[in-house]
């Protein structure tokens, strides 16, 4: 089941594509003989409605040539990654 945290990463990652796809001229149909992915399962993936794996994200952002990151990026890292406190740590309790 899908939460609402990752339908959320799922419709911006699909608005970064087609945004980007957009800006450079490209129709659906160019962008899958680019990639070898469909022009159905692309707007699937562009609308947020199916989880690409990072390997079919990779596709679609050399297609485009934008670095993955773009497309991927949900805005919820600061600038800068920090270090974590060393005494926050993990509860991995529920999981022995």
């Amino acid at each position: 089941m899908v939460d609402d945290a990752e339908k959320k990463l799922l419709a911006d990652a699909g608005k970064r594509i087609r945004e980007t796809r957009a800006a450079q001229g490209l129709n659906l149909e160019q962008l899958a003989r680019l990639t070898g992915i469909s022009a159905p399962a692309l707007s699937l993936i562009e609308t947020g409605k199916r989880d690409p794996r990072l390997t079919t994200l990779k596709r679609i952002a050399d297609a485009l040539r934008a670095p993955l990151a773009t497309i991927i990026a949900d805005g919820s890292q600061a600038a800068e990654p920090t270090a974590p406190v060393p005494s926050e740590g993990y509860d991995l309790g529920e999981y022995q």
